[in-house]
């Protein structure tokens, strides 16, 4: 029995920002409870060249909402990368979760060989809606929620693996 694309993508997508969201809980609690300004947090890099906690959580929130935009032909969900606070990119986490939750399974179901196109200022990438979402997407994203989960637990927020797995 195959597995629908759908079923692949949004609950792993959703589950992933849930963990996410929780993972920011922590990181604005220890910036209260050690008196640290939450701008130093949500502005923390693991190397100069890389970007910051929030653009992070604005890139794991694009990775996923912009996936099934373009896998589903859905019209653009466009979000402002603006957020700096804590509370901001909670926002954000939750409007990226009510757009996955608001997109319709038969948008998604059935396309996974329809031409998917990444297009970005370095070119065009043509996928596959299963290549774009198991090859591109879905580790792209993770690797947005991983670096977010670094860059908090590098600066002394208690941690651990089930929080980054959003418990089992």
């Amino acid at each position: 029995m195959a597995t629908d694309l759908y079923d692949l993508t949004v609950p792993a997508f959703i589950r992933g920002l849930r963990s996410l969201s929780a993972i920011l809980d922590k990181g604005a609690a220890y910036a209260a409870e050690k008196g640290i300004d939450p701008l130093t947090l949500t502005q923390a890099r693991l190397i100069e060249d890389m970007a910051p906690l929030t653009a992070q959580v604005q890139y794991a929130s694009n990775s996923a909402k912009g996936a099934m935009i373009r896998i589903g032909a859905l019209d653009p969900a466009p979000m402002p990368d603006t957020e700096q606070s804590f509370a901001e990119l909670q926002e954000r986490i939750a409007r990226t979760i009510a757009f996955l939750q608001s997109v319709p399974r038969e948008r998604i179901d059935g396309r996974e060989d329809a031409e998917v196109i990444l297009k970005t200022p370095g070119g065009d990438f043509p996928f596959t809606g299963r290549s774009h979402a198991l090859g591109f997407a879905l580790p792209n994203f993770y690797f947005h929620v991983t670096t977010a989960y670094a860059l908090l637990r590098q600066a002394g927020v208690p941690l651990g693996k089930l929080d980054y797995l959003g418990g089992i």
